[in-house]
């Protein structure tokens, strides 16, 4: 063979392996090919990256999408997807309580849903359907209108948020294939 013929048959070897997604345990997958990378979360884990995005102060819609499902983050930008696993003992659960208006979710968007009551202060209790307090706390709405909470897989109950003399409750559930975004909890009772 000669030089130009092994110089062209190295280039496309080197090309096809830079554009493979495809990891193995010796050689991963660079991180320059993902999202994770183009968005700046290298080195974090989709719990960080999910308390990040959702806890940020810029205005919706964020350039770029993320959406908390199930069992795993999926990252967006333009064309190009990722997803990293959530752990698999635990649920993530964003709430937007409101009093006026509200909008219909499934699965959380990060960059993209606004609840009514940003950088509100409310005190949000989960209790599981056996009576067990997951949480109660104060806290406050992020710049978004929602407050987030990890909470155990496979477990139901109800969630209650008390804000300025009202309080709301709404069911939830963190079993396979549940929503992780409750936007129709109404502040409407007397606290």
């Amino acid at each position: 063979m000669t030089k130009l013929v092994v110089a062209v048959l190295a280039a496309v070897v080197l090309a096809l392996a830079g554009c493979s997604n495809t990891a193995t345990p010796d050689a991963p997958a660079p991180a320059a090919d993902s999202v994770v990378h183009q968005l700046g979360f290298d080195g974090r884990s989709a719990e960080q990256i999910v308390q990040a995005v959702d806890s940020s102060p810029e205005a919706r819609p964020l350039g770029f999408g993320a959406s908390v499902r199930d069992t795993q983050l999926v990252l967006t930008a333009g064309e190009r997807e990722s997803s990293l696993p959530l752990p698999a003992d635990r649920f993530y659960l964003s709430i937007a309580p409101y009093r006026t208006q509200t909008h219909e979710c499934f699965f959380h968007s990060l960059a993209t849903c606004q609840g009514e009551l940003a950088g509100a202060d409310v005190t949000v209790t989960i209790v599981d359907a056996r009576g067990k307090v997951l949480v109660d706390e104060q806290t406050t709405t992020y710049a978004n209108g929602f407050v987030g909470f990890w909470l155990p897989r496979d477990v139901t109950g109800t969630v209650t948020v008390t804000h300025d003399g009202r309080k709301g409750s709404v069911p939830f559930a963190t079993t396979a294939g549940s929503p992780t975004c409750l936007t129709t909890l109404r502040l409407t009772e007397q606290a």
